[in-house]
């Protein structure tokens, strides 16, 4: 088998459970550390000839982070593709566990079983906690509903102050930012790099947190680690 990951998370995920079956990955694919496989450009725009080159019989992609257009391209070129969208950590879990038998491995890996574990009692703090999540700035881009990462907070105790929006990533205003009145700002650092000096000067006032994005938003073997560091993080608001 000869597989080429278009979603960095996954990557991850097929490296730690069959690495030798991995020939292929974009160049946003950071994890393991020191990943030695063809690199086939960016995630929203691959290099579709490098990626055909490396002969796949298998290319996975994501809903939200490819393009339905090279989906379509590669099924046209005759690739076999696995196109994952989760929406909530219990989907996050099943879909991997397809992923991992679909690469032919029979028992689930450790890294799977320690996540599931981990999110079956995630720590939560004593009352829930109101607060706005964006993801990038100029423009402002916040968590709306319906999100894998809306999902990962709320299991830890995070109320989304734009989780009901029909929207799943809202454009508001900064006004209409700090008229929500959140209790916390979450500030992830991914995709937009948010630091203590780019992001909480914003909001004045307002406890803020800087989490993991890699933790937040990626689904794979980080899944096992995300609830004791992330609510680490929020814990540590200031």
């Amino acid at each position: 088998m000869r597989v080429v990951s278009l979603v960095p998370s996954l990557t991850e995920a097929v490296a730690s459970t069959r690495p030798e079956v991995l020939v292929g990955a974009t160049d946003w694919c950071t994890h393991p550390e020191g990943l030695d496989v063809a690199r086939v450009g960016g995630s929203k725009y691959p290099d579709l000839d490098r990626v055909l080159a490396l002969r796949p019989d298998l290319v996975l992609l994501n809903e939200e982070e490819n393009r339905r257009a090279d989906a379509d391209a590669l099924v046209a070129a005759g690739v076999p593709v696995r196109v994952t969208f989760p929406r909530t950590v219990p989907g996050a879990l099943d879909e991997l566990g397809d992923l991992v038998t679909a690469l032919g491995v029979r028992a689930e890996p450790e890294w799977l079983v320690a996540a599931r574990r981990a999110w079956a009692d995630p720590p939560r703090p004593a009352a829930p906690r109101r607060a706005m999540v964006p993801v990038w700035r100029r423009p402002w881009v916040v968590l709306g509903g319906n999100t894998f990462a809306g999902d990962v907070l709320r299991r830890l105790g995070v109320v989304n102050a734009y989780g009901d929006d029909a929207e799943r990533y809202p454009r508001p205003t900064l006004d209409e930012l700090r008229a929500r009145d959140p209790e916390l700002v979450v500030l992830p650092d991914e995709p937009y790099r948010f630091t203590a000096d780019d992001g909480p000067e914003s909001f004045p006032g307002v406890p803020y947190a800087l989490v993991s994005g890699r933790h937040l938003t990626w689904y794979g073997p980080s899944l096992a680690d995300a609830p004791a560091l992330l609510a680490a993080q929020l814990a540590a608001a200031r």
